[in-house]
C-alpha cells in the first residue's frame, strides 16, 4: 500500500488525474496512453486533450481545474489525518479480482484493509425495499458463505445489501462495503454504525474521494466495483428495474457469475430474479448450489490458516474427501501413486479410489498414467 504521508512526486500526480471529476477507468488509461505521465496530461492543451475519445468539454476544464494540484494535496492530507489507504491501479495490494475487468477503478480509498482471502468473494445484492423474507434468506446465504470461506461483497444499500453485510460480520466472517459516496460521507447515513461494523471486518471502499456526496450515476459506477470484486453475484429480491440488476448485467459482462433466488410469483420482490433465471442466471436455493457452479480461480488464493485454494469447491470438502484432496495437493505438479493416498489417508484402496473418482468429477483432481493422481 502506497505511504500517503510522504507521496513521492509520480504518486502525487496519479492522485491528482484519478481524482479529476467524471475521469473513469477507461479515460484514465487513454489519457496516460496518448500522454504518456500524468504530469504530461496537466501540461497538455485543451486542444489535444479534446482529440482523445471520450475527453468532452467538461472533463477538460476538470483537468484543467486539478493542475495546480491543491485538491491532491488536500485529499492526501486528508486521508492520512483519517486513516484512509489510498490503492492505485497497479500497486501490488489493488485487488486481482477488480483489475481483470474491463474499466477498473484507477484509484481507491479504503477503511478498513483488503485481505488475500478476499480474492474468494462472492456479492450479495438485491432490493432496497425487501421484505422479512428476503432478509432472512440473504443473512443465511451471507452466514454460509463466509463460514465456507467466502468474504460478502455488497452495497451498504437499504434492505437486501445491509442484509448481507450484517449476515456475514454475525457470522463471524469478513465483508466489503462498496460505496457511492466517499467513504467518510456514509450513505445511507443511517448505516454509520454498520459502516463502522464492516471496517472492523473487512473494508469500505470507494473511487471517489473520501468527503464526495452521493449522486445518481455514482451508483452504477459503484455497482460495476461490487461485481469486480467477486467471483460471483447473488440476486435476492429485485424488482423490474432494481439497481441490483445492473449489478448482474454487469457481473455477465465481466465473465462472472451470475446467481438468482427465485420468490413467490405473485410478489413484484420477484420479478427482477425470475427474468435473470429466464435469461440465463443459475438458479439457487442454497449456498451449496453457488458452491457447486463457482470455477476455478484466476489464481490461487491463501487463506488465513495457510492452506492454498485454487478452486471454490475445494471449500465444500469434508472428511474423507478432505483427507484424500490434502494428499493429492500436498504432491505438487508431480501427482502421487494412488498406493500412496492409500498409505498416507489410512483409508480402504475402494474408499480411495471411489473418492478419487468424485474428486474428478469435480474437476478437483485429474488421473496420470502410472495410477498416479494430481491435482488439477
Amino acid at each position: 500500500m502506497t505511504d500517503v504521508a510522504t507521496p513521492d512526486a509520480p504518486f502525487h500526480d496519479r492522485v491528482k488525474l484519478a481524482c479529476v471529476r467524471g475521469l473513469g477507468g477507461r479515460t484514465y488509461s487513454l489519457l496516460l496512453g496518448a500522454f504518456g505521465t500524468p504530469e504530461r496530461v496537466f501540461a497538455a492543451a485543451p486542444a489535444e486533450l479534446a482529440r482523445i475519445d471520450g475527453i468532452g468539454p467538461k472533463i477538460v476544464a476538470a483537468i484543467r481545474e486539478h493542475a495546480d494540484g491543491a485538491f491532491a494535496d488536500e485529499t492526501l492530507r486528508l486521508c492520512e489525518r483519517e486513516r484512509v489507504a489510498i490503492l492505485l491501479r497497479g500497486d501490488p495490494e489493488y485487488p486481482r479480482l477488480l483489475a481483470q475487468v474491463p474499466d477498473p477503478p484507477a484509484i481507491l480509498f479504503v477503511r478498513g484493509a483488503f485481505a488475500p482471502a478476499d480474492a474468494l468473494a462472492v456479492a450479495i445484492v438485491g432490493s432496497r425495499h425487501s421484505n422479512a423474507y428476503g432478509r432472512k434468506v440473504t443473512e443465511q446465504f451471507a452466514a454460509g458463505l463466509v463460514r465456507a470461506g467466502y468474504t460478502v461483497t455488497s452495497g451498504l444499500a437499504r434492505g437486501i445489501d445491509a442484509a448481507a453485510h450484517a449476515g456475514a460480520i454475525a457470522a463471524g466472517g469478513r465483508t466489503i462495503a462498496v460505496l457511492g459516496s466517499g467513504v467518510l460521507n456514509v450513505y445511507p447515513p443511517e448505516h454509520a454504525g454498520l459502516a463502522d461494523d464492516v471496517i472492523a471486518h473487512g473494508a469500505l471502499v470507494s473511487e471517489v474521494p473520501p468527503l464526495a456526496q452521493p449522486h445518481p450515476g455514482a451508483f452504477p459506477q459503484r455497482n460495476r466495483i461490487v461485481a469486480g470484486l467477486s467471483l460471483g453475484t447473488v440476486v435476492v429480491q429485485a424488482a423490474d428495474r432494481s439497481g441490483a440488476l445492473i449489478t448482474a448485467r454487469l457481473a455477465g459482462e465481466q465473465g462472472r457469475e451470475v446467481f438468482a433466488v427465485p420468490g413467490p410469483i405473485d410478489c413484484r420482490l420477484s420479478r427482477g430474479c425470475h427474468a435473470l433465471i429466464r435469461d440465463g442466471a443459475t438458479l439457487v436455493g442454497s449456498v451449496d448450489d453457488v458452491l457447486a457452479e463457482l470455477g476455478p480461480l484466476f489464481e490461487p488464493v491463501t487463506l488465513a490458516g495457510g492452506r492454498a485454494v485454487a478452486s471454490p469447491a475445494e471449500l465444500a470438502l469434508e472428511g474423507q474427501e478432505r483427507q484424500v484432496f490434502d494428499v493429492v495437493a500436498a504432491a505438487g505438479a508431480a501427482g502421487v501413486e494412488i498406493d500412496r493416498v492409500v498409505d498416507a489417508t489410512g483409508l480402504d484402496a475402494s474408499r480411495v479410489l471411489a473418492t478419487i473418482g468424485v474428486l474428478e468429477m469435480r474437476r478437483l483432481v485429474r488421473r496420470l498414467p502410472g495410477s498416479r493422481v494430481q491435482r488439477a
